[in-house]
């Protein structure tokens, strides 16, 4: 295991009007809400008729496969069709801050992020805008985008929207939250996550292998999975690790967080308005070891603080 700052190691754009008429129906997640996008419908993410931006940057402070020297080419999308109570990016996710831009727009800025010296491409929260997405890469791509790029989401996917990204992702950075459907619901209205992400997880494996690092120990393909340890679910987080245990190659890559701080409407809910103890977090990182796995990270507690989250 080595420390890295806050973690330690254990289509042409010609094409964009074919992408977005799925938008006039859209099924892009496992809500599957069905309204015209295009007519200015909104379902249960708000997303709209076009990509919307809230921050693109070089972020310093992923897993350090990703930020390296240089830092991930980080954009952050607008919406999320979770509603996740205790969410750290609140002001993009619940309540829109943002900027909408053409496929265009996106294409260049994806360059622009790799000029700047970006080790990747990391999109974050993109789930709404896969039929966006898909022209801007591969324009990118003729253009020169040369760097991985990295699928940052909650998991809560649709396996058809994934594999018409194959090929164009090379990195999968799903979150693997609740494993109970009690909890999915009380704290993101999805009591069917669970189900839904381990799917859309083993699509992903399919894709893009186990994660893959350089010399540099960079990543350049794979998948990596992040599970955020809520406070009194030390034996939740437990499962998530006996479900990848069992499911996934052994070499399979982990993010054991302790980021977490409540936030937003956590207060809803006092069981996880407070932070995660050091008691609760080495139960999990034992229960990792024991396990046998292998690859992985996990933070240091003084990780779960505001000062870390993007300021939007």
């Amino acid at each position: 295991m080595h420390a890295t700052a806050a973690y330690l190691l254990f289509a042409k754009i010609g094409g964009e009007k074919r992408q977005v008429d799925v938008l006039k129906h859209c099924n892009l997640c496992p809500r599957a809400c069905g309204v015209n996008r295009l007519a200015g419908e909104r379902g249960f993410c708000r997303a709209g008729a076009r990509p919307k931006v809230a921050k693109a940057f070089l972020h310093h402070w992923e897993e350090p496969c990703l930020s390296g020297t240089r830092g991930s080419g980080t954009v952050f999308f607008s919406h999320c069709n979770l509603r996740c109570i205790f969410c750290q990016n609140y002001r993009i996710s619940w309540q829109g801050r943002g900027q909408e831009i053409t496929v265009a727009s996106l294409k260049a800025l994806f360059l622009e992020l790799q000029a700047r010296g970006a080790h990747n491409i990391n999109l974050v929260s993109p789930t709404p805008y896969s039929p966006f997405l898909i022209p801007a890469l591969r324009e990118a791509r003729e253009e020169g985008l040369k760097i991985p790029v990295v699928y940052n989401c909650n998991a809560y996917e649709s396996t058809d929207s994934l594999r018409s990204l194959e090929g164009l992702v090379d990195i999968y950075l799903p979150d693997l939250k609740y494993p109970d459907p009690e909890t999915a619901g009380r704290y993101s209205h999805a009591a069917d996550y669970f189900n839904v992400a381990t799917a859309a997880i083993l699509e992903m494996q399919r894709q893009v292998g186990t994660l893959v690092l350089d010399n540099d120990g960079l990543a350049r393909r794979g998948l990596l999975i992040r599970h955020l340890v809520l406070p009194g679910h030390a034996r939740a987080a437990c499962r998530v690790l006996d479900w990848i245990k069992a499911t996934l190659p052994r070499e399979t890559h982990i993010s054991l967080m302790a980021q977490y701080v409540p936030v937003w409407q956590a207060a809803r809910c006092p069981e996880i308005n407070r932070k995660l103890t050091a008691a609760e977090y080495e139960t999990v990182l034992d229960y990792f070891e024991n396990l046998g796995l292998e690859n992985g990270y996990y933070q240091e507690l003084e990780a779960a603080t505001t000062a870390y989250i993007p300021d939007f």
